[in-house]
């Protein structure tokens, strides 16, 4: 048997390195890499029978689903984006999907989305959940304080100038000028002092310019830096998920207010430590005790609560392989 890994499309201007993550995690099951298939183009593929792990945000070409029948797939931490499912859960989608059941899904809304239509689904959670084979000796942790991309749904210069036509868009709708919002909100909670001491990651650096061979060591690096850290602050669940199979200190930023975001958090948000932002007033509450803000001695113990859904997701898995 083959093994494959998925790879992802660009946009003009950044890439997520969070999918690299979610393609370290299937990466560590398989015996070995045979060939790199792109998530958007599944249905192209026509190479040798090769197993795929099928994790992760599916799908921005909803015209290339289903999948090839030369894809064996195995699916786990499966998530259906609301804008897409529409498009995937067409009569051959279903068809293709229960052909494959039961689905795991990385969400309960995946889940709940694909019963609906008859499939059979259940929750798995994301399989970033397994990288604890990142993990460290505590002796090794420093003393670094990463924030990875606080409130990134935010306006900010990429996305706000992304285009001639965008720009003049949001100059007139009012966004070019709430670009000050997000550092706004942040010093409500976090410290003058951290917020100026802190390492800041951006996992959604400029697109077109690395390697999949780059991109996959950028994700390394990244993990092996929240492995050792003392406490990191994110909204990227793709950050913050590893966090808590790595045994890190984590806390996770939920400014989100729109339906495509929050659906993918549906049964994940559960596990965190917490602070839920108001996006419009940048009012907080947070479900960990925190008194006032959150400085460099902060101290947050993990929940602890993926450990039943990590051990699944490993079983599940090593069972399809």
């Amino acid at each position: 048997m083959k093994y494959g890994l998925l790879t992802y499309e660009e946009n003009k201007r950044f890439f997520n390195v969070g999918d690299n993550i979610q393609s370290l995690a299937a990466k560590q099951f398989l015996p070995q890499v045979d060939v790199f298939l792109n998530r958007e183009k599944l249905g192209e593929y026509q190479g040798d029978s090769v197993k795929l792990i099928m994790n992760g945000w599916f799908t921005h070409n909803i015209h290339n689903w289903v999948p090839s029948d030369k894809i064996d797939p195995v699916f786990v931490s499966f998530h259906m984006n609301n804008t897409a499912a529409p498009a995937m859960l067409s009569e051959k989608g279903i068809a293709y999907l229960k052909k494959h059941e039961p689905i795991g899904c990385r969400d309960q809304f995946t889940a709940d989305t694909l019963k609906e239509k008859g499939i059979d689904a259940y929750f798995t959670g994301c399989l970033t959940l397994t990288l604890d084979s990142y993990k460290v000796d505590d002796s090794e942790r420093g003393n670094d304080i990463y924030i990875v991309d606080p409130l990134y749904s935010y306006p900010r210069p990429e996305k706000v100038f992304y285009n001639t036509k965008l720009s003049v868009k949001n100059i007139l709708n009012g966004t070019a000028f709430q670009l000050g919002k997000k550092n706004k909100h942040l010093k409500k909670f976090i410290s003058k002092e951290l917020l100026e001491s802190a390492h800041f990651v951006n996992q959604e650096p400029p697109s077109n310019q690395y390697t999949d061979e780059e991109k996959f060591a950028m994700a390394e690096k990244l993990l092996n830096n929240y492995a050792k850290a003392k406490l990191v602050i994110t909204s990227r669940i793709h950050c913050a998920l590893p966090c808590l199979a790595m045994g890190t200190p984590v806390i996770f930023v939920n400014g989100f207010d729109s339906f495509v975001d929050s659906c993918r958090f549906d049964g994940i948000l559960e596990l965190f430590n917490r602070i839920d932002v108001n996006s419009k007033t940048g009012e907080f509450t947070n479900n960990f005790g925190l008194k006032g803000k959150i400085t460099k001695d902060t101290i947050v113990k993990n929940l602890e609560k993926h450990h039943k859904l990590a051990d699944a997701l490993k079983e599940k898995v090593t069972q399809n392989l």
